[in-house]
């Protein structure tokens, strides 16, 4: 596997689809849609769009339990409306357009005409559908709140309307397609935190720094205060971005303070949330995505055809599939999908089939081998068989020789000075493929040459294809000065000697 195939994000730990789907039924939106949906009937009156009337809103308002003084309820049951229709809980038969001044009056005696609604067939899968179905619902739901969340407030849509009744994008200064893309770049920042190795998976992202990845130019250092404004403004559209998106279940959501907001004079500073205490940061606005929420941007992503893993995808692929991938993913996370790979086989088979696949003198191999040595770890006695079997492998040798020796198996033979130098090489290459130059390469240099002597003299005659690579990152990193400078000519005569 290349570097440039391997997956660009790490893998992401989905819960089932049954707990996913739970989640996506108790989400406060579209269970308002699916209440909603078993409301619609005959009495049911809608417009040209398929909007319930405004006659028809208090009516919903009442049947979802909203509070019918609070202002907001109708706009709550309208979006809830909005997504029953979307998604296909709700069928609407539209009133037929009249060639009058609006179509909403008929051609005779001026009655207003209304169409209909009612449930649609794909409300019986809330409740017999299979968890992908009601998955596949929420999602739809999704797309139209996402939708909903890249539209400016209605006042300035009014005031940005011409003398047609049309929208002047160029007054409103708001590019539909534009503010999609930066709402999808939002929510593929958050989930790419989410899912890094020790980034923002059990707390939640300071918006301060989810509306800098999207503002502040890569490399940039302290940045200008145009800079710091743009981070401002893109902090409250996400404040009023994330605050539609939570009711779908997408986010858990903290919003900017209103009252940090009515203190600032002017646009707000974020950039002085990075000195002060977490209280403090959290009062800026916080969000997390949610378990859902991760499985939707996933989704979202792979239909957009980017490669977005999940552990556990690779359980029923050969061994040579697992370890090409998890090769490029982090510890943990290759770890995860490992143990989920051999929980389903017969130990000795697995083992056997570990080792083949690590075999290898590409580029891949040394990392391919470490992984291999990281799923054979947990294994007990059964996979003795299948690691003495190797013993005499040139390339899988000094592997099986470790793992018998760690746990104290006797009769071991001991390796030859040929296979201990390859086997250090092929450590080394590995470590640096997999986590480059870190602070702990150069004392693993330093243990896995201090008890060779003359080791520089010799393992430059090593037939490894990372020989030379390597000698000249010890030639970087060797604690020890002459060491250091032993490797260095070591690594002049590795590539001297190879054509």
């Amino acid at each position: 596997m290349s570097a440039e195939s391997h997956p660009t994000l790490p893998p992401v730990r989905l819960h089932s689809d049954a707990e996913l789907a739970r989640d996506a039924l108790v989400a406060p939106l579209f269970a308002r849609a699916v209440r909603l949906a078993r409301w619609a009937g005959p009495a049911t009156r809608v417009d040209i769009g398929g909007e319930l009337v405004a006659e028809q809103l208090p009516e919903a308002v009442a049947v979802l339990g909203l509070d019918a003084a609070d202002e907001d309820s109708t706009g709550y049951a309208g979006q809830a409306w909005r997504v029953a229709v979307d998604t296909g809980l709700v069928d609407v038969t539209e009133p037929e357009e009249d060639a009058g001044e609006s179509g909403a009056e008929g051609a005779e005696g001026g009655e207003e005409r209304f169409g209909t609604a009612a449930p649609g067939e794909d409300l019986a899968l809330v409740t017999s559908g299979a968890p992908g179905d009601v998955l596949d619902l929420w999602l739809a739901a999704l797309d139209t709140v996402l939708a909903d969340a890249a539209v400016p407030d209605l006042d300035g849509l009014v005031d940005a309307l011409d003398a047609g009744g049309e929208i002047d994008f160029d007054q409103l200064d708001w590019n539909p397609g534009r503010e999609a893309d930066f709402l999808d770049g939002v929510l593929a920042n958050l989930y790419l935190l989410t899912v890094t190795e020790g980034g923002a998976a059990d707390r939640p992202v300071p918006l301060p720094v989810l509306a800098a990845s999207m503002v502040v130019p890569d490399g940039m250092g302290e940045p200008t205060d145009a800079v710091l404004e743009q981070v401002s403004d893109a902090m409250m559209r996400l404040d009023d971005q994330f605050r539609q998106l939570e009711p779908i279940g997408l986010v858990e959501f903290r919003p900017v303070d209103e009252e940090l907001m009515a203190e600032a004079d002017g646009p707000l500073e974020p950039e002085t949330a990075s000195a002060a205490d977490e209280e403090d940061v959290s009062r800026y606005g916080m969000v997390r995505l949610t378990p859902l929420g991760l499985y939707g941007i996933r989704a979202r992503m792979l239909e957009a055809g980017v490669d977005a893993p999940a552990v556990g995808e690779l359980a029923d692929k050969g061994a040579d599939a697992l370890l090409d991938a998890v090769s490029y993913y982090p510890e943990n996370a290759a770890q995860a999908e490992i143990e989920q790979w051999l929980a389903g086989r017969e130990l000795p088979a697995a083992v056997a089939e570990l080792l083949a696949a690590a075999r290898g003198d590409d580029e891949g191999g040394p990392l391919r081998r470490l992984r291999c040595q990281q799923a054979l770890a947990p294994a007990g006695p059964e996979a003795e068989p299948a690691v003495r079997a190797v013993l005499d492998d040139a390339e899988l040798g000094g592997l099986a020789r470790v793992w018998l020796a760690e746990r104290g198996v006797a009769d071991v033979p001991a390796p030859d000075p040929e296979m201990v130098f390859w086997l250090t090489v092929d450590t080394i290459a590995a470590q640096l493929a997999a986590d480059g130059e870190t602070e702990e390469l150069p004392l693993l240099m330093e243990t896995l040459t201090a008890h060779h002597a003359g080791f520089f003299e010799q393992v430059w005659r090593v037939e490894h294809p990372a020989t030379a690579y390597v000698l000249e990152a010890m030639g970087r990193l060797h604690p020890d000065k002459k060491a250091a400078k032993e490797a260095r000519k070591a690594a002049f005569k590795a590539r001297s000697r190879r054509p």
